[in-house]
């Protein structure tokens, strides 16, 4: 947060409250202007004949200064960031205002330090209740929104209270509509597909032609500021845009040259569409079996907005039926991250077929409900349950199947320290009570444990057992348990070379110099018997496993 001059209020029949500014008219959509400065004045009345409240846990405040007095003589007013924000935004802060940054804090916690603050600042990860609201005691005067949804502020509660609501709408519009472009760029000339075939050393240019966006109808769905600057950047590429939005003004899109249409017509007469809307009871899975029946043959769908607008159940179907072409979304590369990484953890298994209990923990900077992990669910279930099996599993039965085979997962999500802008931050999968073929990979709890991430768009293994590794998971991978010794590098990859064997990629991760390391090799081809054996008979090497993705 770099700046706080320009804020929506998102409560705006609480603004009387706010002397010493004059009364200003307002609509349900008003922007209240900020000074470029966070004015004392805004914040520091609320300190003013104000009565101290008695504290009988006072180390739990130990980061709060009270009564510390602004140059213009007037009480500096408590500002509580409860999630992190630029430095800039920091600064800009401490110059008028008393702050205290207390992150990862229980909805507990924030209801206790509240009662001693005048404003606070949120992201997406924390809570604003009603209980945080009473537990201030009116002191709280105005909740800020470093960011654009407000769904995770209780705002009849702000409203009851007196609390202003204010966001920040304008944050990241341009960088938003930039990256729904390029979804629909990438999706339209098949640029992941081309990348991972180059990548494995093929040249299929014919195969990865794609289609043309110029002449292309595009829907924008949710004509708010990114899909108006969505809209504005498509016209560039040729495109012809509509949009459909129940509010926006109909002069707003015939300005930039759209045409505000129905639901109904966006969704028979378009070829490409881009969302946007919010996620309401009137919006959530809005795009369902119905909808994608209307839609043309071979339609593509790039969401950028919550991913609970789609019935995912539904698109599965739709993809099946050939009426969607392709969907893109924020979790595409997740999606088969988590398929890999449960292919991984079966093939570590002792007599796979004995897998009962798995244990899913996603780590993400974005609170529990802005998540939806189904579709993870489902690729997890299908990495472990199709390679010892003759099942094939999909979004639509795998649930299913993992009850019929017996075959339970438990879901958990830690929440990560990050920015919210990516959905995970990494997926970790371990599976409990089983024997595994390579004794590396069995974590502290005595699980079998696998984790990875996305970096760049390419799913990555990052961890095996207790052991820090660093590999992508675009071929099959060899795991060697060795003592960490010089030349091993080169020994494992000149077995592989004689073999003719690519190695895309190699990561050692060790306990300590000259101890115990787990390697972890990427190879494009299946290595022979021989070549494996060679592996397993250098001295250092103490156990090894060859997984096929």
């Amino acid at each position: 947060m770099g700046s706080l001059g320009t804020l929506r209020c998102t409560n705006p029949h609480r603004i009387q409250t706010l002397s010493p500014f004059k009364p200003i008219s307002y609509s349900p959509k008003s922007t209240l202007q900020l000074p470029r400065r966070l004015s004392s004045a805004f914040l520091g009345q609320t300190l003013q004949n104000r009565p101290l409240i008695p504290c009988k846990n006072v180390s739990r405040f130990k980061n709060l200064t009270p009564q510390a007095v602004s140059s213009d003589g007037q009480a500096k007013p408590t500002v509580l960031v409860a999630e992190k924000l630029g430095e800039g935004g920091l600064e800009l802060l401490r110059s008028e205002a008393n702050v205290d940054c207390s992150y990862n804090l229980s909805q507990e916690e924030l209801c206790t330090k509240i009662s001693l603050c005048d404003a606070l600042i949120v992201r997406s990860g924390t809570k604003v209740t009603r209980e945080v609201f009473e537990s201030s005691r009116g002191r709280l005067k105005v909740v800020g929104r470093a960011g654009v949804g407000i769904d995770n502020v209780d705002l009849q509660a702000a409203t009851e209270f007196g609390c202003l609501v204010v966001n920040a709408p304008t944050a990241n519009t341009v960088a938003a509509a930039e990256h729904g472009i390029a979804l629909i760029a990438s999706m339209a000339r098949n640029v992941p597909q081309a990348d991972a075939s180059m990548k494995a050393g093929k040249w299929q240019r014919n195969k990865f032609v794609g289609v043309s966006l110029v002449g292309k109808t595009l829907a924008v769905m949710g004509f708010g500021k990114v899909g108006t600057e969505v809209a504005r950047r498509a016209k560039g590429l040729g495109m012809h845009v509509i949009a459909h939005d129940p509010y926006a003004p109909a002069d707003k899109a015939r300005a930039i040259g759209v045409d505000l249409v129905s639901f109904e017509e966006a969704i028979t007469t378009a070829d490409f569409f881009s969302l946007h809307m919010p996620l309401t009871p009137s919006t959530e899975k809005i795009f369902n079996e119905e909808a994608f029946a209307k839609m043309k043959k071979g339609a593509r769908i790039v969401n950028v907005a919550r991913g609970g607008v789609i019935d995912e159940d539904a698109l599965l179907k739709a993809l099946d039926a050939g009426i969607v072409a392709q969907v893109l979304s924020e979790l595409a590369p997740f999606i088969t991250l988590a398929e890999k990484l449960g292919r991984l953890a079966v093939q570590l298994v002792a007599g796979g077929s004995g897998v009962k209990s798995v244990k899913v923990t996603y780590s993400s900077a974005r609170a529990g409900d802005d998540l939806d992990t189904r579709v993870l669910r489902a690729m997890i279930t299908k990495g472990i349950i199709e390679p010892i099996s003759s099942a094939f599993v999909n979004l639509v039965n795998a649930d299913f199947i993992a009850r019929q085979r017996g075959l339970r997962i438990s879901e958990e999500r830690v929440l990560f320290d990050g920015s919210p802008q990516e959905p995970l931050e990494s997926i970790q999968v371990q599976i409990a009570d089983v024997e595994s073929k390579f004794a590396s990979a069995i974590s502290e709890s005595g699980y079998i444990k696998v984790e990875g991430k996305v970096k760049d768009g390419i799913p990555h293994l990052s961890k095996v057992g207790a052991f820090s590794v660093d590999v992508s998971l675009e071929g099959s991978v060899i795991l060697c348990r060795q003592t960490d010794q010089p030349g091993m590098i080169g020994t494992v990859g000149n077995i592989l070379g004689e073999e003719n064997v690519n190695v895309n990629f190699m990561s050692v991760g060790r306990i300590a110099p000259r101890k115990k390391a787990v390697m972890a090799i990427g190879v494009d081809e299946e290595p022979s018997k021989a070549a494996l054996k060679k592996i397993g008979d250098v001295p250092a090497i103490e156990e090894f496993v060859y997984l096929k993705l």
